[in-house]
């Protein structure tokens, strides 16, 4: 399905950063840090982070997306490293990154477990976790995100997920999300920060 939502000239969730995340990049440390980006698609999360200073890879199911992640990164003269790997079932190295972002990442709620537990695994102690993604109650609405409540979490389920780790922010709202066609006005997201102890 992204193979094919990817296979299009123009970026399907444009090529700007997501707001939630430039709000709060500097929660990740001064540069340059390793960042594991979840389900970066098109690569403009890891594109932005790489632009300041960071050393990023980029995860996505998708090898199409990929593709345009490393053409976006060569168009902004910055280098980004690009994984193929499906988050529920990949295992990350221990300890490898000072912070994971996993920006609108919707996976089966039977996968989010194993994911969760390797965000954990792979930050490195002191390591931040800055993650948006769209609620169940987004589901009913045409402004973006998954079209089933089962690819949806919860703040209530991130809290017990990352229990283990600091959570500096938990909340779930409303916003305007503007991201190239694909996120197109008023959503239900939450938003969640937390730090690897």
């Amino acid at each position: 399905m992204w193979d094919e939502r990817y296979s299009t000239d123009d970026y399907v969730y444009g090529t700007e950063p997501n707001d939630f995340l430039r709000e709060h990049a500097g929660l990740i440390g001064e540069a340059p840090k390793r960042v594991l980006c979840l389900a970066d698609g098109e690569g403009r999360n890891g594109v932005y982070l790489s632009g300041l200073g960071h050393w990023v890879t980029s995860v996505d199911a998708s090898s199409v997306g990929l593709r345009k992640a490393a053409q976006l990164a060569e168009e902004k003269g910055v280098a980004l490293t690009t994984l193929n790997a499906d988050l529920t079932e990949h295992e990350f190295l221990p300890g490898t990154f000072d912070a994971v972002v996993s920006i609108f990442c919707h996976v089966p709620a039977a996968g989010r477990p194993h994911m969760h537990r390797q965000v954990i695994r792979a930050l490195r102690p002191g390591g931040v976790l800055i993650l948006e993604a769209y609620t169940p109650d987004q589901v009913p609405r045409s402004t973006g995100g998954p079209n089933t409540p089962d690819r949806t979490p919860t703040a209530a389920e991130l809290n017990e997920a990352f229990a283990e780790m600091a959570i500096e922010l938990s909340r779930e709202c409303e916003r305007e999300v503007v991201e190239g066609r694909g996120h197109s006005g008023l959503g239900s997201v939450v938003q969640f920060i937390a730090r690897k102890r």
